[in-house]
């Protein structure tokens, strides 16, 4: 299941409308249309405004769903590459988060860095438990 279609299906199913989820996130009306049009790439943050609002775990709403459809490994940011190149972090970082990863942004913007990549994904790791 794409992230769109999970977000979709909770509001749906909590008989919410955009416009409800808008005002329980502060989030605008037509970026959570662009959010289930698969048009935007949420950040973290917003992740979990999304989550808090639909009454669901961050771990809930993601678990089990795609960010990309297809992961091409040559066409990630050099310092995703750069932390998925460490040994100490490889043999952890497989498909899905390498997905997961390459499709949020933290604090509004993509990490730059092999540490901002990696504070990343060891704030993702804390939030699911994992």
């Amino acid at each position: 299941m794409r992230f769109k279609d999970r977000v979709r299906e909770l509001r749906s199913s909590k008989n919410l409308t955009l416009k409800n989820l808008a005002e329980k996130t502060g989030l605008s009306v037509s970026y959570l249309s662009d959010v289930e049009r698969g048009n935007t790439n949420p950040s973290l943050n917003t992740i979990e405004v999304i989550a808090d609002a639909l009454e669901v775990s961050v771990q809930n709403l993601i678990t089990g769903v795609e960010f990309a459809e297809e992961l091409d490994i040559n066409a990630l940011p050099e310092g995703l590459q750069d932390l998925i190149n460490d040994e100490r972090y490889a043999e952890h970082l497989n498909d899905d988060w390498i997905s997961l990863l390459n499709q949020i942004q933290m604090r509004g913007k993509r990490p730059q860095t092999k540490d901002d990549w990696l504070e990343l994904y060891l704030h993702l790791k804390r939030v699911l438990g994992d």
